[in-house]
């Protein structure tokens, strides 16, 4: 099975995205990696409760304009309001485009109008980054969570 790969497309409006909101950085999306587990809270019933937020990352050292890189050397995630993961934003050694399928369109060329054929793919994006929490949470009060 092959499939056509397409660049990605700028539109003049946002459209509305139906995946689930991704981890950005300030410069661009990243990928999260976690040494462990995360323990979501349960139903009675032992299944995952749906729509739960994990946490939230800040990134201390970033102030907006400024050059250079010293915001990736500090990167902090607050799990709920009693815990926080410190770590840092790393290059990847290889970039990792992130592509969807895609409906077919009505194109239009010098020999007239016509309906794309076959299995369509776009890159959404390309994420250069990581964001990596490699040592255990810290204890935190309520006063110090986003």
């Amino acid at each position: 099975m092959s499939a056509k790969l397409h660049p990605p497309r700028r539109p003049s409006q946002p459209q509305p995205n139906p995946l689930p909101p991704l981890v950005q950085t300030p410069s661009g999306l990243a990928l999260l990696e976690l040494q462990g587990t995360i323990n979501l809270p349960q139903s009675m019933d032992g299944e995952a409760l749906a729509g739960v937020e994990i946490g939230s990352i800040d990134f201390p050292d970033y102030t907006p304009g400024a050059d250079g890189s010293a915001w990736t050397r500090r990167v902090q995630m607050y799990v709920g309001q009693h815990q926080r993961l410190t770590g840092e934003v790393r290059k990847l050694p290889r970039p990792v485009a992130v592509i969807r399928r895609r409906e077919n369109r009505l194109l239009e060329n010098s020999a007239g109008t016509y309906m794309e054929q076959g299995e369509n793919l776009e890159v959404v994006e390309i994420v250069k980054y990581k964001i990596m929490f490699s040592n255990r949470p810290e204890p935190v009060g309520t006063a110090g969570a986003p």
